[in-house]
């Protein structure tokens, strides 16, 4: 009795892990799906990389998305949000409804990565003439979405429920006084006659290698709130300061002092925040004290209470250090337009990662700590359950922790994160409308 017990639990044993490979197991026809369309992808991400455009600015990339989508056989509708593109995938056989969400635009960046299908488009932001650059990897997003559409389509007959696809502009913020983004489209009714059960994002990301998942449930990244503040003094020749008020002066300490703000009034113990200073202008010659300088920057929080008493603080530092040197002070937080945090559905996270494990491995799909980042994909996720993941896009060989980051001009895709986010974002569809089953 005791050697049979030992034996079966022997076989117990070895049977376990070839279980579990098992309920991890990518689903064949996603697979299937990947090598076909592998080579499609990487072609519309680097056209879509070549010719980027700003927020709200996204007319040829929503043109080549609504193109694509027809000759799929949909029928996308256009101008959503401006320049958003919606389109239906209806399965064959009753299921649930999903969305899957992806955004086009790009940034004011000149690109510095020497690519051969480096971008070298040119617009006007913020009264300035800039380089334009996919420096955040929205063109991998965008043709990610379009080629799980196509799987989606081809296997429609037999796929259960409903499928919304969602390619969104503006998610970097719309140029004010614009709206647009998320919000927008939520404002238009996204969801009115389309209510999906869940909603699923992802993002590549500079921090996490390629062949890599990082994901968690609850919150992931940060709240965002944009900020502008003028300092008004008196011009003058700049060899006589006294018969002036000099703002930049008034600039300079009001930036040194706003970050005690962060490192001294915020209890960090509870959560992190952020407050930084992105751009100042003022003056135009060498010579003359302007009459005044203009900045913007902004604050990225995870608890509400730390975000209102950093807006107090910032409004008290700017007008206190202002009227410390004569100057006065005009702060505006944009507190309406800025995003929350994004939280994803802790239940919802924890029912679909053995679908990301079951596409890259479960070594390789881990809990990263909390972003500063932030993303508009967290007003979908006020409304609907939603699951928001971030695939690897550093290339073997190259450390995450020093690789040019989202956002740099030297940001540079590893395009096995195209394959990656594909898999993942078709297994993650398939094993939710099918609930969880095999395939």
């Amino acid at each position: 009795m005791a050697r049979k017990t030992v034996l079966l639990s022997a076989l117990l044993c070895a049977l376990a892990p070839l279980a579990q490979a098992q309920d991890a197991a990518q689903r064949p026809e996603v697979a299937a799906a990947a090598t076909r369309l592998q080579q499609q992808v990487v072609d519309w991400r680097r056209d879509f990389h070549a010719h980027p455009e700003l927020s709200n600015r996204e007319e040829r990339t929503a043109a080549k998305v609504a193109e694509r989508l027809r000759a799929m056989g949909l029928n996308p509708k256009t101008g959503v949000a401006v320049h958003g593109v919606v389109a239906i995938i209806k399965g064959g056989l009753p299921g649930p409804k999903i969305a899957l969400r992806a955004d086009m635009d790009a940034l004011p960046v000149t690109e510095q990565t020497g690519l051969p299908f480096a971008s070298k488009a040119t617009a006007e932001y913020r009264g300035e003439q800039v380089g334009v650059m996919h420096a955040c990897g929205h063109d991998a997003h965008t043709a990610t979405l379009l080629g799980v559409a196509d799987a989606l389509v081809a296997m429609r007959d037999t796929l259960p429920g409903e499928v919304m696809l969602i390619f969104q502009p503006a998610e970097e913020g719309a140029p004010p006084p614009e709206q647009g983004g998320a919000d927008l489209m939520l404002k238009e009714g996204l969801f009115k006659d389309f209510k999906p059960e869940a909603v699923f994002g992802l993002h590549v990301f500079s921090s996490v290698q390629a062949g890599q998942i990082a994901v968690r449930g609850g919150p992931l990244m940060a709240a965002s709130d944009r900020f502008g503040i003028t300092v008004n003094g008196r011009q003058t020749h700049g060899s006589a300061p006294w018969n002036g008020v000099d703002p930049i002066v008034a600039a300079s300490d009001l930036i040194g002092t706003a970050q005690t703000i962060v490192s001294r009034r915020a209890n960090l113990s509870k959560q992190p925040a952020v407050l930084t200073f992105g751009a100042i202008k003022g003056g135009i010659r060498y010579n003359i004290i302007p009459d005044s300088v203009e900045m913007v920057g902004t604050i990225r929080t995870f608890d509400p209470d730390m975000r209102k008493q950093i807006f107090a603080d910032l409004r008290n530092v700017a007008e206190h250090t202002a009227a410390a040197h004569g100057a006065t002070a005009v702060t505006d937080i944009y507190e309406k337009d800025g995003n929350p945090a994004t939280v994803n559905d802790p239940a919802l996270t924890a029912r679909m990662l053995p679908s990301l494990q079951a596409v890259v491995g479960k070594p390789n799909v881990y809990e990263p700590p909390l972003q500063m980042g932030s993303e508009d994909f967290s007003l979908y996720a006020q409304q609907v359950p939603s699951m928001f993941f971030f695939v690897g896009s550093t290339g073997a060989g190259i450390d995450p922790a020093t690789a040019p980051s989202n956002h740099s001009p030297k940001f540079l895709l590893d395009e096995k994160a195209l394959d990656v986010g594909l898999r993942a974002l078709l297994q993650v569809s398939l094993d939710y409308l099918h609930g969880d089953k095999a395939g």
